[in-house]
């Protein structure tokens, strides 16, 4: 009689068995983009390297809102090597904001979970199975990536990207935007240790990073809390957090580093501090 041969799969790690299970999730990454034909090809191969080497069932959705600079050309060629399974291109005529950017792309997400994240490099995919671990250990709604809390941190930022993140522009609103020297009031500010510090105190969110766009959703807690929310810019994110808070739902964080981007310009502009900070009181009236 011939003997029955039983093959052994190799043993796999804790880390491995720990993002693996349980099988049946997908993870759709919303990546909005505009003017990023140099960075996309660098942040796609991350996430393909983190997700491929975790076991992690993934798509990525690349919103790209009529970039001048070829970027839905890269896209397309992107979605030629890595198969039109994973690389999902979903671009619009124009700039028309970060929050529809994320709504119209959730139209096109196949995954029951969702990862919202910048496509400048300053978000890093090594995190996301930290991120997929937070959410299964405490069943959490929304995972978000903080910079300040634990060894989390931010490097490289210029100065009117830290008064947009920490909110401390109140603290001086004498000062121009423009300048490019520190006023005294913020030359000894610890930029880290002071994030969101109005936003906190004004609207109490229950979570350290209000302004962060690395997070992971649920799928069906994202669709209602778009359905909730009015921004369409960078309050959005902002918003997501405090409508989520009024909805009882639950929030984990895992420490992040945000490095500023490599290539290209910064969108945030004068209008974009301005829309903060109407958002910020809009918010802060009605909440």
């Amino acid at each position: 009689m011939a003997s029955l041969e039983v093959r052994r799969s190799p043993p796999r790690s804790r880390r491995q068995l720990e993002v693996r299970s349980p099988r049946r999730d997908k993870y759709s990454v919303l990546l909005p983009t505009y003017n990023e034909r140099e960075n996309l090809p660098l942040i796609v191969w991350l996430l393909v390297k983190s997700f491929s080497e975790s076991g992690i069932n993934y798509e990525i959705i690349i919103i790209d809102d009529g970039s001048p600079d070829g970027t839905r050309d890269v896209a397309e060629q992107l979605e030629k090597i890595y198969g039109s399974d994973r690389i999902l291109l979903k671009p619009r005529e124009k700039k028309l904001g970060l929050g529809t950017a994320y709504i119209h792309g959730m139209k096109h997400a196949t995954g029951n979970y969702v990862i919202i994240m910048d496509a400048d490099l300053s978000h890093h995919p090594k995190f996301i199975p930290e991120f997929i671990r937070k959410q299964k250990e405490g069943n959490f709604d929304i995972v978000s990536g903080t910079r300040y809390k634990g060894n989390g941190g931010v490097y490289g930022w210029d100065l009117k990207r830290k008064i947009i993140s920490d909110g401390v522009l109140l603290c001086c609103p004498g000062w121009s935007l423009l300048g490019s020297s520190d006023p005294p009031i913020l030359a000894s500010w610890d930029y880290s240790r002071g994030a969101n510090f109005l936003t906190q105190i004004l609207l109490r969110p229950g979570a350290s990073d209000l302004t962060g766009s690395f997070r992971l959703y649920r799928k069906e807690v994202l669709e209602k809390l778009m359905e909730k929310c009015v921004s369409k810019g960078y309050v959005f994110q902002m918003e997501m957090i405090v409508r989520a808070r009024q909805l009882n739902y639950t929030i984990g964080e895992v420490p992040i580093s945000f490095v500023d981007r490599v290539y290209g310009e910064s969108k945030l502009g004068g209008n974009e501090i301005v829309s903060f900070l109407k958002g910020l009181f809009t918010l802060f009236a009605t909440t």
